[in-house]
């Protein structure tokens, strides 16, 4: 499978830089005056610099949660969400959604949770038992 690639926007370049390096280790690739790559995971994000914050597009019910669209994040293996988890908790940052699991018992079973950037780009993170999961229905 070949990487994806996601430009979003951010009000704050430092900040954008600190976050996405300090809590999820992203390697750091281009730069300019106005974007920065990052390596999420193998994936190429870029935060590009706006002047105003994203406006809030909505939420959806999930499985009894409110979830913000528009969202974006990574599916991980157990044990590397745990660490990413871990790594938050640590840092006492919060969660929008604390981590659980979603869907017990049901095909699609999946651990998640919610963080959000200092811009208020919503991120998930996921694992399934097995990649077969992902788009059981």
């Amino acid at each position: 499978m070949r990487p994806f690639h996601l430009a979003f926007p951010v009000t704050n370049l430092d900040a954008a830089r600190a976050f996405y390096v300090d809590r999820f280790g992203c390697a750091i690739g281009r730069t300019a005056e106005r974007w920065i790559d990052f390596d999420f995971f193998g994936h190429q994000i870029t935060a590009h610099l706006v002047e105003s914050p994203q406006e809030d597009a909505g939420r959806n019910a999930v499985d009894g949660d409110s979830i913000r669209v528009p969202h974006f994040g990574v599916i991980l293996d157990k044990s590397e969400w745990e660490k990413v988890r871990d790594r938050i908790t640590e840092r006492c940052d919060t969660f929008l959604l604390p981590p659980k699991v979603r869907f017990v018992g049901e095909p699609g079973e999946q651990g998640t949770f919610f963080v959000s950037d200092p811009s208020g780009n919503v991120l998930e993170f996921k694992y399934f038992n097995s990649d077969a999961d992902i788009f059981r229905t």
